[in-house]
């Protein structure tokens, strides 16, 4: 895995909008300026504001204005304005190419490009896009932060399912969008992976029929352990499992160590994680631990 160089203040970033339209500016600005206080130099690509049914312009817009991101070198990072949907859109015909390796930072939708990184090679981060990270807590915007410039990361704090250890490669992703990538150019590898997983307004049932499907499909084989953060509003309807009752039908006899109740995901604290960082997962403590 290469890891893009670590940033400094005074860098020019590029802000895109590659998944869905912004449905406002408030949480949007309020993100920019928390970047530009930080001492960065901020770009944004022509098509941010755009909309184009659920989009945030047409195919070819987004996917140019990725293009211009990844291939110009005076940017040493990527900035994605929201999630929502669309990233995997523009993987169709999409090649990274030889340029040198940034900092791609988004998570929900984001993972179909985090993927895609990954799968070429390339780390990217899993945290925070601009329309959230100005409700990030001080503690999660400054770990960011520390680890973008400097590769310090530090220890998240779960609830672990046993007594078992693993070590392995992290694959943080949306459930949804990486369910729906297996099988594709751009899947990676996961032998060797602890997969870090969480969702947004999924039913419990729509969950169990994704993660059942990476059972008939034999992923979670050579999978080293399982991280899960928040799935919100995943509320169930009366008489049927809660979603932690699902996932642990759907999981506990996997027979590897798994953590869950860890602080990242939607609607609440985004903890950043690093796709390719060395991981530790140890259930007995419930920690998710890096080299």
């Amino acid at each position: 895995m290469r890891f893009p160089p670590y940033l400094k203040k005074g860098d020019r970033l590029k802000v895109i909008a590659p998944c869905g339209a912004l449905k406002e500016l408030t949480a949007f600005e309020r993100g920019l300026d928390i970047w530009r206080l930080r001492g960065y130099e901020l770009d944004l690509a022509p098509q941010y504001s755009e909309k184009y049914g659920y989009l945030a312009g047409e195919d070819e817009t987004r996917r140019k204005a990725l293009a211009d991101a990844w291939r110009e070198p005076d940017y040493r990072a990527i900035l994605c304005a929201r999630g929502g949907y669309g990233s995997t859109r523009l993987l169709e015909r999409w090649q990274w190419g030889e340029s040198q390796p940034k900092w791609l930072i988004g998570f929900s939708d984001v993972t179909g490009l985090l993927w895609s990184l990954a799968k070429n090679g390339i780390s990217g981060l899993h945290g925070a896009v601009l329309t959230t990270i100005a409700d990030e807590p001080l503690w999660s915007q400054e770990r960011l932060f520390s680890y973008l410039e400097t590769g310090f990361l530090a220890p998240l704090k779960g609830k672990g399912w046993g007594n078992g250890y693993a070590t392995g490669t992290l694959l943080p992703a949306n459930l949804t969008v990486a369910t729906h990538l297996l099988g594709t150019s751009h899947q990676p590898c996961l032998n060797g992976v602890i997969l870090a997983l969480e969702d947004v307004a999924e039913a419990p049932y729509r969950l169990d029929r994704m993660l059942t499907q990476w059972r008939m499909l034999g992923a979670f084989q050579g999978i080293a352990g399982i991280a899960l953060g928040r799935f919100s509003r995943c509320e169930g309807t009366n008489g049927s499992w809660t979603v932690e009752e699902m996932l642990s039908d759907r999981l506990g006899d996997l027979g590897i160590p798994i953590v869950s109740e860890l602080p990242f995901g939607h609607d609440g604290v985004n903890a950043a994680l690093p796709t390719g960082i060395k991981a530790n997962l140890d259930e007995n403590k419930g920690l998710l631990s890096f080299n």
